[in-house]
């Protein structure tokens, strides 16, 4: 064989061998033509007369057709029925409500009144891109939180109906958050509240806190729309009306119980939100998009920092730092009870840098001081060098209220000062507060055989203070008809003045007796009466 002919052979096999490689790459990755599913479509609403009312001309939900003809399936393959709103093989979801709609879990609800949401929602475009534009910075972290936990994606949705994603909302009834906390509920769930925060508007402990009852109540009564319904009502509630049913011989699901029209709307409420998130083409909704990944950084902190300060470190606005921080209550951030804030994911690092930059400098003018006995707002702010109204306008001191022993304040950090608040302040400070008494004398005479003793009693006083009052020995002998001085609240000297007085020997009493008997009788006489008495 000839050099050519060698030569040419082993051109022939390189070739053959890149061919091939050519051809296996191909196979590897040319797009397969994409299955088509096809996804149920919502049912047209059927709104009730309520709804009509509201609109007119509500959206309905229109069968979606696929875009591409099906695929003609060999005989050998089997056809397989997807999930609706499925991905195929591992592509990642593009953004949040992707994500939120691969998560589904929850059995559907289907009727009237999920219909008259839809309606209520769809003729509400704006309102609508308001509260899902809200929930940007929270609800990558609500997503993470519920898949680690293996609950319904469903439940992501939940602060959309409780405070429209609102961290700062406060219900009539007192409740907190954008998961709506009741106070004592709050409490069970570890969530604290006290003078420097109320974790019921946390984002990380409210979640948390959220997530944990929603589970509870799903492991207590199996069923995610009686959990739901437990969520608003009460899991008491939900048990005695199962309880009833059960009685009774009726169906025990969501639908079939007696409940409050609030409750009755609840789950209606979510399931319209999940119809319009799952697809809100058909209802001519925008979604706005909320990239799948984290919004904020949980970044450490070991010194107490002005709420100003860490945002100016953070460079971000204040705005923008409480919608991230609601949860505190003064304006500092104590390392003792919060040791962590949250910052929009890029500015976390710009937060450090400038932290790192300001060691050993004090980073907050604020601190917490303890009342060593009951004050008058003037005197505490004589005590810490504040004006009076600085002091009540920082710390919510209403005008005529007396600062109560044990409470904790927020006073200005004195500049010798360098220690952190103590943890045990951090986690417990209350203000506690009473009415500023302002007494009156009122002249009482005493009766024939009297005594201090009987005399305090009938007027609902002390006898050591109405010897003091008088400047009389406790033991001394009365004679009748002694002028004494009973000092009592200026408003209640006032209101013994309008009472009807106490029956006397046949003679019409004098204004003080009148005045002192009328006291005595709404002391001893039943809660009831005295309210009727006092209107």
């Amino acid at each position: 064989m000839n050099l050519f002919s060698l030569t040419l052979a082993s051109i022939t096999r390189l070739h053959g061998s890149w061919l091939l490689a050519l051809i296996l790459s191909g196979c590897a990755t040319s797009t397969p033509t994409p299955e088509v599913v096809h996804t149920p479509a919502l049912p047209t609403p059927t709104p009730t007369a309520a709804a009509t009312e509201q609109t007119s001309s509500a959206p309905t939900a229109p069968v979606l057709t696929p875009s591409a003809p099906p695929i003609s399936a060999q005989p050998s393959d089997r056809a397989v029925e997807l999930k609706a709103n499925a991905l195929m093989g591992l592509q990642a979801q593009t953004d949040i409500w992707e994500r939120i709609r691969m998560g589904f879990a929850m059995p559907d609800l289907d009727n009237d009144l999920v219909r008259n949401r839809e309606v209520w929602y769809a003729s509400r475009p704006d309102y609508f891109l308001r509260m899902t534009e809200r929930s940007r910075p929270y609800i990558f972290h609500i997503v993470e939180e519920l898949e680690r936990r293996k609950m319904p994606t469903e439940l992501a949705l939940l602060p959309f109906i409780e405070s429209a994603f609102n961290p700062q909302a406060v219900s009539s009834a007192k409740a907190a958050g954008m998961w709506q906390f009741m106070p004592a509920t709050g409490k069970y769930f570890d969530l604290k509240q006290n003078l420097f925060r109320d974790e019921r508007r946390d984002v990380l402990e409210s979640t948390r806190a959220a997530l944990d009852y929603l589970q509870k109540l799903y492991n207590m009564f199996g069923d995610w729309h009686l959990a739901l319904a437990a969520y608003n009502w009460g899991e008491g509630s939900v048990g005695r009306a199962l309880a009833r049913n059960r009685a009774q011989g009726k169906p025990l699901t969501y639908s079939d119980l007696r409940m409050p029209d609030e409750t009755r709307f609840y789950v209606p409420k979510l399931q319209a939100v999940k119809n319009i998130i799952a697809q809100p083409e058909a209802f001519k909704t925008v979604l706005p998009l909320i990239q799948n990944h984290p919004f904020f950084k949980s970044v450490p902190i070991d010194k107490d920092i002005d709420v100003e300060m860490a945002a100016k470190l953070a460079n971000v606005s204040l705005k923008d730092f409480k919608a991230l921080n609601p949860a505190m209550n003064r304006p500092v951030i104590l390392a003792a009870g919060t040791p962590q804030i949250l910052l929009p994911w890029d500015n976390a690092t710009v937060f450090e840098n400038n932290l790192q930059s300001r060691a050993g400098t004090r980073l907050s003018s604020w601190t917490a001081w303890l009342a060593p006995r009951t004050m008058k707002a003037e005197d505490v702010a004589k005590e810490v060098g504040m004006s009076a109204e600085q002091l009540r306008a920082v710390n919510g001191i209403p005008p005529r209220m007396l600062v109560k022993a044990g409470s904790t304040l927020l006073v200005h950090r004195p500049h010798q000062k360098e220690n952190n608040v103590a943890e045990h302040l951090a986690d417990n400070g209350h203000l506690l507060l009473a009415p500023e008494v302002v007494l009156r004398k009122v002249f009482i005479s005493a009766r024939q055989g009297d005594t201090l003793a009987l005399l305090a009693a009938r007027h609902g006083v002390t006898a050591a203070n109405l010897a003091t009052w008088n400047d009389l020995n406790p033991n001394v002998k009365l004679t009748a008809g002694k002028k004494l001085v009973v000092l009592v609240p200026s408003k209640e000297s006032k209101r013994l003045s309008k009472t009807a007085p106490a029956a006397g020997k046949g003679k019409k009493p004098n204004s003080t007796q009148a005045k002192t008997a009328a006291k005595s009788a709404t002391k001893t006489a039943p809660k009831s009466t005295q309210r009727t008495a006092q209107r």
